[in-house]
């Protein structure tokens, strides 16, 4: 059993070898059709690396050839089935505004924007390869409306649309809970939610987003200075109807009663204020008046 296995072992190393020393006698070659065919057969294959590396060094000796057209898609496959997909978009385009003719052209300007897709990031990180992806999809069925990949676009579309949601979501929150007294921060929180209800209004988090607001602009009248709290506090107890009529059995609605009626007690409040301090300049005002005047 143990010769056996040594002589497999031997076998297949000295397969890699002979592969391995196949695969630079072609790198070495200055024969174009020799390479460009290995290269496809390397391809054909799926060993994606070796082809990729061929096609790589004879593009740029291929300007004019007839094989360029095929060598330039293959490529582009390389780098996709290898994870590149940064380059792989880049190389499909190119394909497309090169050879708009083609037969390929229809699916490298999928494909290149299919890559910007299988590129972007997680949800917590910066969006803009999100959105790139979203525009180019978007632009390749607004210019190919009857595609075969009509279906998967339309997925593709929704599953970014929910990481730009996700994101948007955690945003307003983290705006919250960084310091729920810091008004810049509970400003910030009020307009990302009010974004996220603009942006996203059939979301899951639309209750909770709902409630969020009217806590945050709770918190912001309640640390605001005094001649902007009246007006604060109307705003979250408008949020807080806004939240009912939408939600009339949300499960946020014993909380969010609480601070309307508080904000509502608060308006109240500063409302008297503000007619005594009134009525008290007037009653000044009017005795200022008769001092000036003099007795009649």
């Amino acid at each position: 059993m143990n010769l056996k296995k040594y002589i497999l072992v031997g076998f297949v190393a000295v397969m890699g070898l002979s592969s391995c020393g196949k695969f630079e006698k072609f790198r070495k070659s200055a024969d174009l059709p020799t390479k460009y065919k290995a290269a496809v057969n390397y391809y054909k294959k799926k060993d994606f690396t070796k082809a990729g590396i061929l096609f790589d060094e004879i593009m740029p000796l291929m300007k004019g050839d007839s094989t360029q057209e095929l060598a330039t898609f293959y490529q582009a496959n390389c780098d996709f089935n290898l994870g590149s997909y940064t380059l792989a978009s880049s190389h499909f385009k190119k394909f497309a505004e090169v050879f708009s003719r083609s037969e390929f052209a229809e699916e490298a300007i999928y494909m290149s924007a299919y890559s910007l897709y299988k590129d972007s990031p997680n949800f917590n990180l910066d969006q803009t390869g999100t959105l790139a992806a979203i525009n180019e999809i978007q632009s390749y069925l607004n210019n190919y409306p009857e595609t075969k990949f009509k279906e998967d676009c339309t997925n593709i579309i929704k599953e970014l649309r929910k990481k730009l949601e996700k994101k948007a979501y955690e945003k307003a929150k983290l705006y919250y809970k960084t310091s729920p007294f810091n008004i810049a921060s509970l400003k910030s929180s009020v307009i990302e939610i009010t974004n996220f209800q603009r942006d996203f209004p059939d979301s899951d988090y639309s209750e909770e987003m709902a409630y969020m607001k009217v806590l945050a602009q709770y918190d912001l009248a309640k640390s605001t200075i005094e001649s902007k709290q009246k007006e604060r506090y109307a705003e979250a107890s408008k949020f807080y109807l806004d939240l009912i009529d939408k939600y009339p059995q949300s499960a946020y609605l014993k909380e969010g009663e609480k601070m309307y009626e508080m904000s509502n007690k608060e308006v109240d409040r500063i409302a008297k204020l503000e007619a005594e301090y009134k009525a008290m300049l007037e009653k000044e005002k009017s005795n200022t008046s008769k001092v000036a005047t003099g007795p009649q």
